[in-house]
């Protein structure tokens, strides 16, 4: 608290200015200079804040990153802001002119929901992290719909608000939390407060097992770049639907509660499902789409004899379909002169780092190799991007 509040003064924002793209590899010379000048404490609490600032901007944004403030587990734990700004949209979208944000942590989705035009009433029960949510408010010119509140969410009245949003602490003192009842507060006291208000979104870890999803949700997963980041429970949408969403886009996928694809032979091309569209059990409408079938029944590749672009795969040629065999696979590489090899595995034990180090890569080419099973059997597939 104290150190956030030194950066908030006058002295500490003008330092922060000074500091903002200092390179770590000089922070002790940096720091020993500014020291002839300005307290010990501030100069340690503005090039920690710059360290926070250069690691937020992947998710933020230089821009944004480069004016908000930070707390290690904040920068950790916060929402990307493509994916809270898709969440927002949808929430606008509806009619939600109004969202109690519980668990709001430095204030990335409350950002996002102001920038919709929706008003916020941010809530967080840590003092240093509701501070910086307040803070970065007033940073980004979003004060005066952004209400942060030091509370517990569990004490919170949110009635009168169109929505509630949720996104419960996943991660404790011995990292990452599994058990949704261990999520703090719990994923079932969530789905409470979820049920009394009129709609509500709730943030979960996108490996949540299906049959954890109430059956009064709409369940999505959402991927950023080829990255699942979440997955969010909706309440007040369509109870039961299933989707998958592509940032950036977005490009969404419902499930149409198609059977499972079939296992058939290799064809000329393999397709590589989106993380969310595996996670969401969304592979067979890509099948579908694209006219394929699997190549084992437990692993999500889909072969196909066309070549038929989605957005929700990727294509790949393939040229070689081998059993598995170090031995044969370093020959065919080198007889092909490749020399830039990607390793994708599914169903298989070997690690890619290994692979390469026995093939021993060498030329101008590049390919792809696909460790996996086919009707059960470990093979390979060797091909490049379609």
């Amino acid at each position: 608290m104290n150190d956030l509040a030194l950066l908030l003064t006058s002295e500490g924002r003008a330092l922060l200015d000074e500091v903002r793209d200092t390179d770590p590899a000089r922070e002790l010379a940096v720091a020993t200079r500014l020291r002839r000048e300005h307290p010990a404490e501030l100069v340690s609490a503005a090039l920690g804040q710059a360290r926070l600032r250069q690691r937020a901007a992947v998710k933020f944004g230089a821009e944004d990153a480069g004016r908000m403030f930070f707390t290690p587990n904040g920068v950790e734990q916060s929402t990307r802001a493509s994916v809270a700004a898709h969440r927002a949209r949808r929430l606008a979208g509806s009619g939600v002119a109004s969202v109690a944000d519980l668990c709001c942590g430095i204030g990335g989705d409350a950002i996002a929901l102001a920038r919709a035009g929706i008003r916020v009433l941010a809530v967080d029960r840590d003092p240093l992290t509701a501070a910086a949510a307040r803070a970065n408010a007033e940073a980004l010119g979003l004060a005066d719909l952004i209400e942060v509140r030091e509370a517990d969410v569990t004490e919170v009245d949110t009635a009168g608000f169109d929505a509630v949003f949720v996104d419960p602490a996943r991660r404790g003192g011995r990292g990452r939390i599994f058990d949704p009842e261990a999520y703090s507060p719990p994923l079932s006291w969530a789905i409470a407060a979820a049920l009394r208000a009129p709609r509500a979104a709730l943030k979960i870890a996108p490996g949540i097992p299906h049959e954890a999803v109430p059956e009064q949700a709409e369940a999505e997963w959402i991927s950023d770049g080829g990255d699942v980041k979440e997955a969010v429970l909706w309440f007040g949408t369509e109870p039961g639907a299933v989707r998958a969403t592509l940032l950036p886009g977005p490009r969404t996928l419902l499930s149409r509660g198609l059977p499972d694809p079939g296992v058939r032979p290799p064809g000329r091309y393999l397709y590589e499902p989106d993380g969310a569209v595996i996670r969401a059990h969304l592979v067979a409408e890509v099948a579908e789409e694209v006219g394929g079938g699997l190549l084992d029944a437990t692993i999500a590749y889909v072969t196909a004899d066309a070549l038929r672009p989605t957005p929700y795969a990727t294509a790949y040629e393939i040229t070689d379909h081998l059993p598995f065999n170090v031995k044969k696979l370093k020959a065919l590489l080198r007889e092909r002169g490749v020399g830039t090899l990607t390793v994708k595995k599914r169903g298989s034990a070997v690690e890619p780092e290994e692979l390469r180090r026995k093939v021993k890569p060498q030329g101008p080419h590049a390919a792809t190799v696909f460790l996996t099973r086919v009707a059960g059997a470990p093979a390979m597939l060797i091909g490049h991007p379609a």
